[in-house]
């Protein structure tokens, strides 16, 4: 079954606004073995939104529109879809009605610019919305349908889920197969060193595995269609005992956890206590241990160390190795986890000093060199990384960094090998 999602309005073409919205329908419908072929963007135009729905009902099953359904003249979704089905719209009284109780509850004057909104489908069915003024609709075109969604995520997305679904399952739009997929999520390797060891494993039709680089790490998607859920998962299970046996040293997690999840949960399984003393991130490792609820179980100190007087001042670290070395090098890395160990009592410890930029580099330390420290009860160390990217970006990328060589202390000093 295939599906084509056109989103509607000017904002998204001048780039104001992130479509959101055709990410997540995207992502339902293949979970649901839905195709999506096909996604385009129109502006408030009448004649450029009846061509390309003209289009899109040429070539799919479901065409979904998103936005272009409320009150004001440039809100043109249903006018267009009526012009290319030549399905006329019709007054309904139960969205009038659901509309004017929907002003009267938030004691609103009622506009009678909103009775625009409760225009139906002759043939076809509104879609209820409490969340919003603007109700859905369904085009019913037999053996093809235009779904029109509001923009709004908060009312697209509980529309789609307890109207328009239900609805295409009723008039028999299922499809034959389900789509199911799983994210493994790597660190610590990059996509030109991960993609040699599945590179044959890549060659399958069914299920695949695509490798996608993000910041910080690589993720390789497992997807498989089959005829039930049971024959899905089991095909994707033995894809990943595959990847495992050949990276498995590198897998963090899976699907939608972070890096700074799987560190919180396994410090929290071990015992293991933990503190970060961050000089060019500012904070950010922290702030992402932080992000997750129960860290405070596994979290003990959190500092912050951007100037020398204060690498020495909160965390020893000698004055007389800062001027020999530099605040950007390995003994002064090792020497800031050393210092927040000792001073919060934590297990692990983690640090990191650099160069952010866009200034302050040389020949010798250029813009991106990080060194990251860790600290434990079996010693301490350094690594050193050069980041590319903005300032952003390297603190992130160091951020990212330091959570990995983290998650690997955690796994070695409680005596557990790589993987998740």
């Amino acid at each position: 079954m295939r599906a084509e999602i056109v989103s509607v309005g000017t904002e998204l073409l001048l780039g104001q606004i992130t479509d959101t919205n055709a990410v997540f329908l995207s992502q339902d419908l293949a979970a649901r073995g839905i195709d999506v072929l096909h996604r385009s963007t129109v502006g408030d135009n009448m004649e450029r939104l009846e061509a390309a729905l003209r289009l899109a009902l040429s070539r799919a099953d479901i065409v979904i529109t998103i936005g272009g359904l409320g009150p004001t003249q440039d809100d043109l979704t249903k006018e267009a879809c009526s012009a290319a089905t030549g399905i006329p719209l019709v007054p309904d009284p139960e969205s009038e009605q659901a509309i004017r109780d929907f002003f009267a509850r938030r004691g609103v004057p009622f506009n009678e610019a909103n009775l625009k909104q409760a225009l139906r489908p002759e043939r076809g069915t509104n879609l209820k919305n409490p969340n919003g003024t603007a109700p859905g609709c369904v085009f019913d075109c037999g053996d093809r349908s235009i779904i029109c969604l509001p923009g709004p995520p908060a009312e697209l997305r509980p529309m789609w889920l307890n109207e328009a679904v239900p609805w295409l399952a009723a008039r028999g739009f299922t499809p034959s197969e389900v789509l199911r997929s799983r994210v493994l999520r790597f660190v610590g390797i990059g996509e030109s060193l991960l993609e040699p060891k599945v590179r044959d494993l890549m060659a399958s039709s069914n299920p695949t595995l695509a490798p996608y680089a993000k910041t910080g790490e690589v993720h390789l998607r497992i997807t498989a269609k089959a005829p039930d859920e049971e024959s899905a998962v089991a095909m994707i299970a033995e894809m990943e005992h595959a990847v495992r046996e050949r990276a498995g040293e590198w897998l963090y997690g899976v699907d939608d956890e972070t890096l700074e999840t799987v560190v919180v949960r396994q410090a929290l399984e071990r015992g293991v206590t933990l503190a970060t003393a961050e000089s060019c991130t500012g904070g950010l490792i922290s702030s992402r241990i932080t992000d997750v609820p129960g860290s405070s179980g596994a979290f003990l100190l959190g500092a912050v160390c951007y100037s020398n007087e204060a690498k020495t001042e909160i965390l020893g670290v000698p004055p007389e190795m800062i001027a020999a070395h530099g605040a950007v090098s390995e003994e002064v890395a090792i020497a800031m986890a050393e210092g927040a160990r000792r001073r919060s009592g934590a297990d692990i410890a983690v640090s990191d000093t650099g160069i952010a930029g866009p200034s302050g580099g040389t020949p010798e330390k250029p813009v991106g060199l990080v060194w990251i420290g860790i600290a434990s009860a079996k010693g301490a160390r350094a690594e050193r990384n050069l980041f590319a990217g903005d300032r952003t970006t390297v603190k992130l990328r160091a951020s990212q960094a330091a959570l990995a060589l983290l998650l690997k202390t955690i796994r070695e000093e409680s005596g557990h090998g790589g993987g998740c």
